[in-house]
């Protein structure tokens, strides 16, 4: 997989592609394409989940959790309105570790699926 093809991914950081190339250096040219269709799909954009952390100050607080899968710390933003505002903020500051995160998880998940 070249770095052409990880410019498809909006967003994309330059640790990222590092990351994802040492995840795919052992792959064939197949098995690459197949990761990259895979991970593309279960990928977030780190503008999506700063829109989404936003989301919380009009009053759904923790949106951004519950489509990151972290559905403990979505309840508990939306039980006590994202931690009283401060959690929100704290996040919406910290949206590109969050969705890193997010990909980083997404990307070994999909790795492991290739090589089944």
């Amino acid at each position: 997989m070249d770095n052409f093809s990880y410019n498809l991914l909006p967003g994309i950081e330059p640790e990222e592609k590092i990351w994802l190339d040492e995840l795919t250096k052992s792959y064939s040219q197949e098995k690459k394409d197949k990761f990259l269709m895979l991970y593309q799909s279960r990928r977030k954009d780190p503008q999506s989940i700063l829109i989404f952390t936003l989301i919380g100050f009009l009053g759904v607080a923790g949106v951004h959790r519950f489509v990151t899968d972290r559905i403990g710390l979505g309840v508990i933003y939306l039980i006590t309105y994202g931690i009283f505002g401060i959690g929100t903020l704290v996040d919406a500051i910290n949206y590109k570790r969050i969705a890193w995160d997010f990909n980083k998880r997404e990307a070994v998940k999909c790795s492991q699926m290739i090589d089944l």
